[in-house]
């Protein structure tokens, strides 16, 4: 608490002389936090040769783990859609089960946390990297995915805490803990709780903090006239209402992030498909040769970007980055939900990567493989999000203005799922006080300001590399729950099976 109490003091004095030291402090936590972040980062990413090509260990550790748990589960992904839709639309909402959010919200503000820029920009650096078979190995990938998300999200249900005054407390720190303290490992099961705990709040204050509230001002100045306009000097007073607005939102806990997730979330989810698809229809002619195109290379032998295997793990790659399955992030959302069915949820989860890796990825790449590709903007030089944008306004002069509006909502919505994920994992450190919540919250919130302030790539780097370090323990703890995990959704759904036959009758 002393820490936050000078960061607020402090907080003035930051503001008034940002334009004299921000590049001093880049430089200093650079030269600190470099070291370190470039051991963490050649451990957690260190890369295997996989038939003639290089590959990250960890994505290959999530794409294996959403393999088996598709397979395991009897392709659940498929047999569980129908039913997802139909419990989201509230057809089996429950008004005395134990909770805080409904399925809808808490489907939300799971999304929220997952659909970010990278669905505009990382999909068109996955294509330049690994040309568009790429897009192909991302969307197969995001359909394996569905099934790890429902493994942890179910647990994270299951094994959650019902706190006194009704709040809940869940997500892979409770249910790794349950796992070893059911086997007579208590003190290890709280050690490696803990472990996800900490990493889960270092991960919170980097990527799903200060990199969101950075990009998200870099779109504001885009679109808003550049380096000119009159917030291109003015990062610290674009950081302060975003921090003061994100503050707003998180101070009502959980309830009021679902709420707020909820509006948003479909908002820009329907903005950005809308804008897509009127630019796929501008761009139809290319459409059928842009499909073939992508289905080709990705079973391609040959090509300059490592053929078959290299787009492969290149999409593979992108879809785990975006959807994050695996992690077990989204497990701690879920958690709040109300209901006494843990299945129900779990499959609720299946939506997830559909909408984030089928839906909104796989439009990004067709877009640009259908658009970028025929007008020759690869050969321009461009890159990520500016790829994305040059594709969109091919045909329409203003279209990046609601791209733009669609990459600072996703922003905005990622910080503010991440903000409940930190807070989780620092209250289950710290333990769950008033005191502590708002600590936290105000900490966060001056992350954001500084995010918007500073670049700092050595702790965003650190922080990516913490958040996926997690996925380790979490994807060796489903493995032991998958059994479990099984047996209650198969139960579940016999249950629905055994209503809809007495109903009928």
């Amino acid at each position: 608490m002393n820490f936050t109490r000078r960061f607020i003091l402090n907080l003035p004095l930051v503001i008034l002389a940002q334009s004299a030291s921000a590049a001093s402090i880049d430089q200093t936590v650079e030269i600190w936090i470099r070291p370190i972040t470039a051991v963490l980062s050649s451990v957690v990413f260190f890369e295997i040769n996989f038939f003639g090509q290089p590959a990250p260990l960890i994505v290959l550790w999530l794409v294996a783990a959403a393999l088996f748990f598709s397979v395991y589960m009897g392709f659940i992904n498929i047999r569980g859609f129908s039913h997802a839709l139909r419990v989201v639309r509230g057809d089996y909402k429950d008004s005395t089960a134990d909770g805080e959010i409904t399925h809808f919200q808490a489907v939300s503000t799971a999304i929220s946390g997952t659909v970010g820029i990278g669905n505009i920009g990382g999909v068109a650096v996955a294509i330049g990297m690994g040309g568009p078979g790429a897009a192909f190995w991302l969307f197969l990938a995001g359909f394996l995915g569905m099934s790890t998300k429902l493994v942890e999200c179910t647990l994270g249900v299951k094994y959650r805490k019902i706190n006194a005054d009704g709040s809940v407390s869940g997500g892979p720190m409770y249910y790794l803990e349950a796992l070893l303290t059911e086997r007579k490992f208590p003190r290890i099961g709280k050690l490696l709780g803990g472990f996800y705990a900490l990493a889960l709040v270092i991960g919170c204050f980097g990527i799903g903090n200060m990199f969101q509230s950075n990009q998200a001002y870099a779109q504001f100045v885009n679109i808003t006239g550049g380096d000119q306009s009159f917030f291109g000097e003015r990062g610290w007073l674009f950081g302060l209402i975003m921090a003061l607005t994100i503050g707003a939102v998180i101070i009502g806990g959980i309830r009021s992030i679902a709420r707020v997730a909820s509006k948003i979330v479909p908002f820009m989810s329907i903005l950005y498909v809308v804008s897509a698809l009127v630019i796929l229809i501008m761009s139809a002619e290319y459409l059928p040769e842009a499909i073939t195109l992508i289905i080709f290379e990705a079973f391609s032998a040959q090509s300059a970007t490592g053929g078959m295997v290299g787009a492969m793990i290149i999409g593979f790659q992108r879809a785990v980055f975006s959807n994050e399955a695996g992690i077990g992030s989204a497990s701690i959302a879920h958690s709040a939900v109300q209901t006494d069915e843990p299945a129900s949820e779990g499959l609720v989860s299946l939506l997830e990567p559909f909408i984030d890796t089928m839906v909104i990825c796989t439009l990004s790449s067709l877009v640009i493989v259908a658009t970028a590709y025929p007008a020759g903007l690869m050969e321009a030089g461009l890159e990520g999000i500016e790829l994305t944008s040059a594709a969109f306004e091919h045909h329409i002069s203003w279209a990046p203005y609601p791209l733009a509006l669609a990459g600072l909502l996703f922003a905005f919505s990622t910080t503010l799922a991440w903000s409940y994920y930190g807070l989780q994992g620092w209250l289950y450190l710290v333990g769950d006080s008033p005191k502590a919540q708002l600590g936290f919250k105000l900490v966060f919130c001056g992350f954001v300001m500084l995010g918007s302030m500073i670049q700092l790539t050595a702790v965003l780097d650190f922080s990516d590399a913490m958040v996926f370090l997690i996925s380790i323990p979490n994807i060796l703890g489903l493995y032991f729950f998958a059994p479990l995990v099984k047996r209650e959704v198969n139960l579940y759904l016999k249950k629905i099976r055994d209503s809809r036959e007495e109903f009928n009758e």
